[in-house]
């Protein structure tokens, strides 16, 4: 029920100062035959807003019209009031199955989460143990490079272009063995025209002998005829000088001779220096030249001239270098036992031994370099692999204790040895330092303790906080 009031009010303002007002008579059309008496009384409020010199007017022309307005809104009954529930009866079975399929989704979901839910990963699990070995103690762990006492780099003794190599890498050589030749065209020019000379001063000499000889009958004659008074003076003074003369003559000839001998030893030793001999036993290592390249035993200061055809080591002079920081190096002396172990093979140990103590330090690094020396030889061990040493104590049978772990619980991550440690049915990242270590087993220096559980087989992408079922080992 309502009414739709039309009513029209033309301006009520202030022009120029000039108060004027119209006010057109209401007209109201009632749809319902109620009117609300607060219509009449905003409508009077509007008004005297606009305009109060115009409310008298629009009080007169809203009373000559009150007779078509009711005055006031139809009263409603008891029953107007009371509230209807018949729709809300009539939708209460579909409230009820909406909830029904709620519950009935909600449960799905439930069981669906139960049975997608990540499991927790199996692992296995191994107990650590502090073990007792009887052995040396060790008192100094540190690392060096394996190095040759006898390496070479194998030159020539003239300059000289390189006409053949007869060496590759890795072949053995014996000692003076021929590793490559020189161009010697020149030398043996030289040579042959000293060879030339030599036989020349001794074709001289045979000449000068045969001459001397000659002069020597020819004295002896001119000497028994002066004394029987039928040569002069002047004979015997002219045969004596000739065979003087010619007696000198053949000893520079023969010092001739010598020189030249001399001369073709020198060229034949220049020949001789363009082939490269092994200056000792052992493995060539490198391979520096090829033919067609020139070789100097001086460096030519450019980039085309080589200063070597190969390098050579001699495999039984192999020791270790080890830099030993001068804090420590009190606990290192002479003929002290040392265990070593090459980072190709980690579980094989080495027994060695300190050969010197270099006494001079380095400054720079504040390190003492010690020569340690292989008790015997392998053919596995190779110039300038990494290798580390155990220092051992002089007592020998003295127990030492340590934690051992399986090698296949170690994890390398970001540069570290990590293990993974059960803590509440979830695994820890734990860091670890590793000491010596044998073929199947490893010794933990720091980070573990006897009776945690290390995990020892696991899935790869395992990470910290992550839940597991263990297998106790």
């Amino acid at each position: 029920m309502g009414f739709e009031p039309i009513g029209v009010f033309e301006a009520l303002s202030t022009r120029r100062g000039k108060r004027w007002c119209e006010f057109d008579p209401l007209r109201i059309r009632v749809s319902s035959g109620s009117f609300a008496v607060s219509t009449l009384e905003s409508i009077l409020l509007r008004v005297e807003l606009g305009n109060p010199s115009c409310l008298d007017r629009a009080r007169k022309t809203l009373f000559a019209h009150r007779h078509s307005l009711p005055m006031s809104p139809e009263k409603k009954n008891l029953e107007s009031l009371r509230i209807d529930r018949s729709s809300q009866a009539k939708r209460s079975p579909l409230i009820w199955l909406l909830a029904v399929i709620a519950v009935v989704a909600a449960g799905v979901a439930a069981v669906g989460w139960q049975l997608n839910r990540p499991k927790p990963a199996t692992v296995r699990t191994f107990v650590v143990r502090e073990t007792t070995t009887a052995g040396q103690k060790t008192l100094l762990n540190a690392s060096g490079y394996v190095t040759a006492r006898r390496e070479a780099t194998v030159s020539s003794k003239v300059t000289g272009k390189v006409m053949e190599i007869l060496i590759e890498e890795g072949m053995k050589v014996a000692e003076n063995q021929i590793l490559a030749r020189l161009d010697s065209s020149n030398t043996k020019a030289n040579l042959d025209l000293a060879q030339a000379q030599q036989a020349a001063a001794q074709s001289a000499i045979h000449e000068t002998k045969v001459r001397f000889d000659e002069a020597h009958r020819e004295l002896r004659r001119i000497t028994d005829l002066a004394k029987e008074k039928i040569a002069t003076q002047a004979d015997l003074d002219r045969a004596d000088a000739e065979v003087n003369s010619l007696k000198a003559r053949l000893e520079r000839q023969q010092v001739e001779v010598s020189v030249a001998e001399r001369q073709v030893a020198l060229w034949q030793q220049q020949m001789e220096d363009a082939v490269i001999r092994a200056p000792f036993a052992g493995v060539v290592t490198s391979k520096n030249a090829q033919p067609g390249e020139m070789i100097s035993p001086i460096s030519a200061g450019g980039g085309f001239t080589r200063t070597g055809i190969c390098t050579l080591v001699d495999m039984d002079s192999l020791e270790v270098e080890i830099d030993v920081s001068e804090s420590y190096i009190n606990r290192v002396e002479a003929n002290q036992p040392v265990e070593a172990t090459l980072d190709a093979y980690a579980d094989w140990k080495i027994p060695c031994k300190v050969i010197a103590i270099i006494p001079t330090a380095d400054r720079q690094k504040a390190t003492v370099k010690v020569r340690v020396g292989f008790e015997k030889l392998d053919p596995r061990i190779l110039p300038q692999m990494g290798i580390k040493v155990a220092f051992q104590g002089s007592k020998e049978g003295e127990p030492a204790k340590g934690i051992v772990i399986p090698k296949g619980a170690v994890r390398s991550q970001d540069g570290q040895d990590i293990v993974f440690v059960m803590q509440n049915g979830r695994v820890e990242r734990r860091a670890i330092t590793l000491g010596s270590s044998g073929s199947a087993d490893v010794t933990v220096a720091a980070g573990l303790t006897a009776g945690e559980r290390v995990v020892l087989e696991g899935p790869e992408n395992l990470t910290p906080g992550a839940a597991v079922e263990e297998t106790k080992q």
